[in-house]
């Protein structure tokens, strides 16, 4: 058997019913060439030790994996896109390949796929994804793992020899499938499927679902679907805290890219912030702003209300709202826990932690754009004063605008300073991954197949990601 001895499948999905998945099948492709393999990620799913013919056996021609999911499934979900409730969604180009437990922890993890082909909810669509969409989420992904941000990891990236047309970009294109490792692909969409069709006993069903697969803690509580919602809304909180300290726009915070355990995945047109600005936006077509990167947490609380909405066929409204208000809070801790997490501080309480993330996003905006985002935590880590001072940017942080952050800073103690002495933090610039690198990289690949950049930038994000050394959030910390 090619899988090692910490393979070890537990499908539990399609326990659910034929009400909440389809069964299907991976598209025939022309040709399955191996561009990227996570050996990270596989080891602590058991499935490093594949030869590279093997893992394109069962992540480019999805062969299934031992005792897992046959055939795989694809959800069946709703969702409000851009506030529009549309009910003719589902896993259009992607299904849940399979599920299986993680080393070390033992939770319940999937494997999910993008551009794996066509199935009953792909519409008019050809189920495929473009090379270049690959590429970019590989890299999202390894960008915010080094941030620590909660994320799905890219697990593979096959490219599979079709050319595909899309409106949005130059055509044709290279297509490719790529796997991701999640958590759950459980969405917030997944419930309002069925309150669409006021399916209270469904609502019921897959709350269980959830708490069984991925709240055992929740087991014994009074109110099921009240408690689910409380931990929702904190790891949601906790996803849009991590989001704004990263500097990361979505783009598409639509409810059924929201999941269930408060991961994000499914990066479309990310970006993250060249510099301080809350009007900056992700989509070319997010015409209103509607996914700005200020308006993040309030897009997150809006599909919050959603979840609750559908939760409310199953338990009373007062105590759902009273969840519910838990959001603000709830983000407001993780906000400043994300932030000293950044700067490689220790908390010196709440009211002065308080303000010094307050005087950190001033002196930001106050940067403007001659402060890139992160440049500026990359200076400032573990408060290190005469390193910031010292460096590229010092004539700036010397300025009266950038006072109260200094003082602030100053009475705080480093976090782990022993993580400063890393060659990494003797370079003048930090790792960004901002939108003209993204496409320097694939311009390579599409005009001369030289992958030689995007190998290099995983190479280096890793070393980010070591030096960093910031909290496991998620699937993203492991």
């Amino acid at each position: 058997m090619p899988v090692s001895a910490a393979y070890r499948p537990d499908p539990k999905f399609q326990a659910l019913g034929p009400e909440f998945a389809d069964p299907v099948r991976a598209a025939d492709f022309p040709q399955t060439i191996l561009r990227f393999r996570n050996d990270r990620a596989a080891a602590t799913v058991g499935l490093d030790t594949l030869t590279d013919a093997e893992w394109i056996a069962h992540f480019g021609r999805f062969q299934p994996l031992p005792d897992n999911l046959d055939p795989p499934l694809a959800q069946r979900y709703h969702g409000h896109q851009f506030r529009v409730y549309n009910p003719e969604l589902g896993d259009g180009r992607g299904f849940i390949f399979a599920q299986l437990r993680e080393a070390g922890t033992d939770r319940l993890l999937d494997l999910g796929t993008k551009g794996s082909g066509q199935t009953p909810w792909s519409r008019s669509g050809d189920g495929r994804l473009t090379l270049k969409g690959g590429v970019r989420e590989v890299l999202a992904t390894a960008m915010l793992e080094a941030l620590g941000v909660p994320s799905s990891r890219s697990f593979s990236l096959v490219e599979t020899g079709e050319a595909l047309v899309r409106g949005d970009e130059p055509s044709p294109t290279r297509s490719a499938v790529l796997t991701r490792l999640s958590h759950s692909h459980v969405r917030f969409g997944t419930f309002q499927r069925h309150a669409f069709f006021e399916r209270g006993d469904r609502i019921g069903e897959l709350t269980d679902h959830v708490i069984a697969n991925y709240y055992p803690e929740l087991k014994g509580a009074n109110d099921r679907p009240v408690a689910m919602l409380q931990v929702v809304v904190e790891r949601s909180a906790r996803l849009a805290a991590r989001w704004m300290a990263a500097g990361f726009v979505h783009g598409v915070l639509n409810t059924d890219n929201m999941s269930l355990t408060g991961e994000s995945f499914d990066y479309g047109p990310y970006r993250f912030l060249p510099h301080s600005n809350p009007n900056f936006t992700a989509a070319y077509f997010d015409h209103a702003g509607l996914y700005a990167f200020g308006r993040q947490p309030e897009a997150v609380f809006w599909n919050l209300q959603q979840l609750a909405g559908c939760l409310s066929l199953t338990a009373e409204t007062e105590p759902l709202v009273e969840a519910l208000n838990g959001f603000g809070p709830a983000y407001r801790r993780e906000l400043v826990a994300a932030m000293l997490d950044r700067l490689g501080v220790r908390s010196r309480g709440e009211e002065a932690d308080a303000a010094l993330v307050q005087s950190a996003f001033r002196a930001l905006a106050e940067g403007g754009e001659r402060l890139r985002w992160e440049p500026f935590f990359f200076d400032w880590f573990t408060g290190s004063e005469a390193r910031a001072l010292a460096g590229p940017r010092g004539a700036l942080y010397a300025e009266p605008s950038f006072e109260e952050f200094r003082a602030r800073l100053a009475d705080y103690d480093p976090d782990r300073p022993e993580r400063l002495a890393d060659p990494w933090f003797a370079r003048p610039e930090p790792e960004e991954l901002l939108y003209d690198e993204i496409e320097a990289i694939w311009a390579a690949i599409a005009q001369a197949d030289d992958w030689s950049a995007f190998h290099a930038k995983l190479a280096a994000l890793e070393e980010a990601r070591a030096a960093w050394g910031l909290p496991a959030q998620g699937v993203a910390g492991t």
